[in-house]
């Protein structure tokens, strides 16, 4: 039976000429034939929507632990609020949504349990290899952990997803990202991505977007949390107005309306500030295609320099009042000493892995046993964490 061929017009006429065009797509490392029904870019998407590691994003922490309320974001809320954001951008600016969504999808899948707390405690388990990363691990997700396909490990996305999550935060610096740049070898995609070059525009809406939610809903979890709370945030920048105005709506009303208005006006005036100044970089630029704005060796889609200020003067605020609060830091050290634990007993003893995973490390080199515990660990969520120490250990630190 033959494969029909993609079924999408050459170029969809909404579709701007500095966007990743999915007809002209380079393909996948491992050639496959084309889906009847989807564009290169929604298949890359779907995969990762089935991705084992996408599922156990809903367990794993944002800011808050989960089991200190059920409305706190998760790893896997504060992803899909990305992919909305992502989306309603890259429709705006005539970009292809559906590689935009997928890079916003895939963004956080290397992530370890307890955020980034976590994070830093694996970093110190893993200096014999460098240290630990989490994009340098999403990267690793999706090239070769993710082993559902015959014929190859990881999801096989296209060189366009691949190229996007690699400069997540801009062209990759090897020297400055050394972690990240492993990986992209390891995976046999060196030299294959334009790494020097800026990253296409549908990852750079990608990546704002991830600021965007995070600056937003990290301002709404706090207030929930009663870490901060309405009166605090009247002088602070981007939130201050939004605050001041539903305190005087709110006398004697419904607070909790008055946090999601603030929310919601807060991440529509960040979107309208990036529209309108990525509209202006592309005016002054005047991309004719995707390699021109791979080339233009500055982001065409960022906010504007006065809001720039503006975020740098909330995120003082965030570290300050929330990220740095002593309840926030209190449960943070302690995730930190289970991430510490279990790697020390998984390296010493293989054999106290679970299901017999040990097995394959007994006689395996310092380098191959560090990389399979960190494996493990990344793809943790909080709740088998926890329970791994408490199998493993006498005393569990409380995280209450």
């Amino acid at each position: 039976m033959q494969h029909s061929s993609e079924i999408w017009s050459p170029r969809p006429r909404n579709l701007a000429p500095w966007a990743v065009d999915p007809a002209s797509s380079r393909g996948r490392l491992h050639a496959e034939a084309a889906c009847p029904m989807r564009t290169p870019f929604q298949r890359d998407r779907d995969r990762i929507v089935h991705a084992t590691a996408f599922r156990r994003l809903n367990y794993k922490t944002q800011v808050f632990l989960l089991h200190e309320g059920d409305h706190y974001r998760s790893r896997l809320t504060h992803t899909l609020e990305v992919a909305q954001i992502a989306r309603a951008m890259a429709r705006q600016l005539g970009l292809d949504e559906d590689l935009a969504e997928a890079l916003a999808l895939a963004h956080d899948l290397g992530h370890p349990p307890f955020g980034h707390a976590g994070e830093r405690a694996l970093d110190r388990a893993m200096t014999a290899l460098g240290g630990f990363d989490h994009n340098a691990q999403s990267l690793r997700v999706i090239t070769r952990l993710e082993r559902k396909y015959w014929g190859f490990d990881g999801l096989n996305l296209t060189f366009e997803t691949l190229e996007g999550l690699v400069k997540h935060n801009g062209p990759l610096d090897g020297a400055r990202q050394p972690l990240l740049a492993e990986a992209l070898a390891e995976a046999g995609l060196g030299g294959c991505l334009d790494e020097a070059l800026e990253a296409p525009a549908e990852a750079q809406c990608a990546a704002i977007a991830d600021d965007i939610a995070y600056n937003s809903h990290d301002i709404d979890d706090a207030l929930r949390a009663g870490l901060v709370h309405l009166e605090d945030l009247t002088s602070v920048p981007i939130v201050g107005s939004f605050a001041r105005a539903a305190i005087e709506r709110s006398q004697g009303g419904d607070a909790r309306r008055a946090v999601y208005e603030i929310n919601r006006r807060m991440i529509t005036a960040m979107i309208e500030d990036v529209l309108a100044a990525s509209r202006a970089r592309i005016a002054r630029l005047e991309p004719a295609s995707a390699q021109d704005v791979r080339h233009a060796g500055e982001p065409i889609v960022a906010f504007s320099p006065d809001m720039h200020r503006e975020l740098q003067g909330l995120r003082a605020f965030l570290f300050g009042q929330v990220y740095r609060h002593e309840r926030v830091m209190r449960v943070m050290r302690s995730a930190e000493t289970i991430v510490t634990d279990l790697f020390a007993r998984y390296t010493t003893d293989p054999a106290s892995l679970p299901g017999g995973r040990g097995y394959g490390l007994a006689g395996a080199g310092e380098t191959a046993r560090v990389r399979a515990v960190g494996d493990f660990i990344a793809g943790m969520t909080d709740r088998f964490a926890l329970a791994e120490h408490r199998r493993l250990f006498d005393l569990t630190p409380d995280l209450g």
